[in-house]
């Protein structure tokens, strides 16, 4: 089988890829480079760079024949979002729509797409499913909304069949190490966190101590990276197999704060971290976590490598290994 990843040589793309290959894919890996990092790439597979706006590009590739298609190709700075929605909207919506139309028109009929919990807003209950209300707080989350809605049409009117895997937080790398190059520019809190670990930042911002939680920090839901790339499989593996177009949300289901975030990567790292309590975030919800149900019971998935542990251990190795790079010291 074979599976065509755009966007695959970003953050998670590049684990995405590694779990296809792992389990006996041909990959071809579709990126522009603009956040992707090529030495995250596997050897293993195809890669053809272009951008998701190249209709022609993006058509040549496709018609070199491939049974499902991933789309990891958006931007995904809420903040940033809300400032420019212009570059939000030519890349995740229009991009979207032309791999979409032209998965479709060159026989490509099983799409999967990495989609966010952004879709949901505010919460209204905890923990959040897929029957939550959608009313997304920032570009973003609309932009992943608007492809979601999209989707739906395609899957009636034109028979593509795919997945929705609406993400909490991801965070983590592969835990074998396969994993040499960082992030550009990260704006979640776990890379700021190991960017004041080693140095490159003089302390943390927490947005917040008085929220109704055990510590006074927010809490979020997150998911290991490899826990992610599993999913994707599983999804195309549903499809593959004749499954019908699915929404399911992808988290651990267990709330981890920003103190807690702080304390394990101290522990783990050895460092200090320091950190200044600011003001809250305005449209930051105290709490955010995920009913991952319907994974399980569609997909067959949940998360196996999401403890807090896995995932501060794993991604302190990748930050340690970039500092002994570089030639610094801790």
């Amino acid at each position: 089988m074979k599976a065509l990843l755009f966007g695959g040589a970003g953050y998670i793309g590049t684990h995405v890829a590694l779990e296809f290959l792992q389990q006996g894919y041909t990959v071809g890996i579709f990126d522009d480079l603009s956040s992707g990092l090529r030495e995250n790439v596997s050897r293993e597979a195809q890669f053809f760079e272009g951008s998701i706006l190249d209709r022609d590009r993006v058509a040549a590739v496709l018609a070199e024949g491939w049974d499902v298609a991933v789309h990891l190709a958006a931007f995904k700075a809420a903040g940033e979002s809300m400032i420019n929605p212009d570059k939000y909207a030519l890349n995740n919506i229009t991009g979207a729509l032309t791999l979409i139309s032209e998965c479709v028109r060159h026989g490509v009929k099983k799409f999967i797409l990495s989609s966010s919990a952004a879709v949901y807003g505010e919460p209204t209950y905890l923990p959040i499913d897929e029957k939550h209300p959608k009313q997304p707080e920032n570009y973003y989350g609309y932009t992943k909304l608007a492809i979601e809605e999209n989707l739906v049409w395609y899957s009636k009117l034109k028979g593509l069949d795919f997945v929705s895997l609406r993400y909490f937080n991801a965070a983590g790398y592969d835990t074998e190490g396969r994993m040499t190059g960082l992030e550009g520019n990260p704006a979640n809190l776990i890379p700021v966190v190991m960017e004041v670990a080693i140095g490159k930042r003089p302390n943390i911002l927490v947005f917040g101590a008085d929220y109704p939680t055990p510590d006074g920090t927010g809490v979020r839901d997150y998911v290991h990276v490899s826990d992610l790339a599993d999913a994707h499989v599983r999804a195309a593996e549903y499809l593959l197999n004749g499954g019908e177009s699915v929404i399911v949300n992808l988290g651990s289901e267990n709330g981890l704060s920003v103190m807690e975030i702080i304390d394990a990567a101290r522990r783990i790292s050895g460092r200090a971290i320091p950190y200044e309590i600011v003001a809250r975030r305005p449209g930051d919800p105290a709490k955010l976590v995920a009913s991952s149900a319907k994974a399980r019971a569609v997909l067959g998935w949940q998360a196996h490598l999401s403890d807090l542990d896995t995932i501060i251990s794993s991604t302190w190795r990748v930050y340690q290994a970039q500092v002994a790079k570089s030639g610094r010291t801790l």
